[in-house]
């Protein structure tokens, strides 16, 4: 079967799709990559597999992709895909519409969180949930990572036939796991700067506002720890910036002392086993990667009561939910577990236990795998 994977930026078609696209290699199918061209793209082609170019802007302005639309079309009909599998949101979107234009057999959707959010106004997000009701006329299978985006789903009819399927997210367990032996946490800690006594909280996530990362800058000047951040700010964000809270950051005395940004790095799990509590403040979220991997790392979370994030969080036993926009309440929690080094080790404890049982990702592979009838 000749499958393509689509996303709008090379980041997600490389840190998100490539273990799946191994997958289908793996299971006999010919798999072709189609993002907006970027520095990663060379990484998914050494990686054996065959990558298209065709811009994909992140806009919201749907006349802004006629453009990318007709292009698709094109890209599609030349192709002659068996199955067109659709990621992320404004991709999704417009790609679903091109390969029925196109006549694809087939069109797949993960849903990796919709754009549309409980904190979003309603007369906004029924626009969203219209949208992709329309382009769930088109759609033969949707996957969702979240349980609850599931359930969101069948309650809006957001698939033609129904065939909605909530599979989670999962992470490598090979590359993420916890430091050992102690010796080996201390180098790291050493390299990037961190001493013996000092507790570390690790952000990892792009640098735009719905994130968190103005809460979190304010909740810090009440917490005796030292923050690293590490992300960057992808070219295509459309997300309001943070760079009146990182100027903050890098001039107040105190939050200066103990705010460390480290940019984009390409070995977040050996920063995570460098650190001892995790944090992702988001606004919204599909299901979180970092939030999988700092669990997997056996690492206690912090994190907003958002959808996704409360499906990974076990709160109380594998780390603290907070509400969202409340840097209060984001200091107490943060503040506990600073303080409490037990409650740390138990929680990181009961976080990598959750998330072997529930987020290795060859589980989560071979699920979508059968659903597709590709296995």
């Amino acid at each position: 079967m000749k499958i393509c994977q689509i996303c709008a930026v090379d980041f997600s078609l490389y840190h998100m799709l490539l273990p799946l696209m191994k997958g289908m290699r793996d299971a006999g199918h010919e798999v072709v990559g189609v993002c907006s061209d970027g520095p990663l793209v060379e990484k998914i082609r050494a990686e054996g597999f065959r990558v298209e170019t065709i811009e994909i802007e992140r806009s919201l302005n749907l006349l802004s992709h006629t453009k990318s639309f007709n292009n698709l079309i094109r890209f599609f009909k030349n192709e002659n895909f068996d199955l067109v599998h659709t990621h992320t949101p404004v991709a999704s979107l417009i790609a679903r519409f091109a390969a029925r234009a196109a006549g694809v057999p087939r069109i797949a959707y993960t849903a990796h969180g919709f754009y549309f959010h409980e904190n979003m106004p309603t007369m906004k997000k029924n626009v969203f949930i219209g949208l992709e009701w329309l382009a769930g006329r088109f759609t033969d299978t949707l996957f969702t990572q979240a349980q609850e985006d599931a359930e969101t789903a069948k309650k809006h009819k957001l698939c033609k036939n129904g065939t909605i399927v909530a599979i989670g997210n999962g992470i490598d367990v090979n590359k993420f796991y916890p430091a050992s032996p102690k010796s080996y946490r201390k180098a790291l800690r050493t390299e990037l700067g961190a001493r013996d006594e000092e507790t570390v909280i690790l952000m990892v996530g792009r640098l735009v506002r719905e994130k968190g990362y103005v809460e979190l800058i304010e909740a810090m000047k009440k917490v005796n720890a030292t923050l690293w951040i590490v992300g960057d700010r992808l070219e295509s964000d459309h997300a309001s910036n943070i760079d009146d809270a990182m100027a903050q950051a890098k001039s107040d005395e105190k939050l200066k002392k103990r705010i460390r940004f480290l940019g984009y790095r390409d070995d977040v799990n050996q920063i995570m086993r460098a650190a001892d509590i995790f944090t992702l403040p988001s606004h919204r979220e599909g299901m979180p990667r970092s939030i999988i991997e700092a669990m997997m790392t056996g690492l206690p979370v912090v994190a907003t009561n958002i959808r996704g994030s409360r499906e990974e969080v076990d709160d109380g036993k594998t780390g603290i939910l907070v509400p969202v926009n409340e840097p209060a309440k984001l200091s107490d929690a943060l503040c506990k577990l600073v303080n409490s080094p037990k409650l740390r080790e138990s929680m990181g404890s009961a976080s990598r236990e959750r998330a072997l049982a529930l987020y290795d990702e060859q589980k989560i592979i071979k699920t979508q795998l059968k659903t597709l009838n590709l296995s």
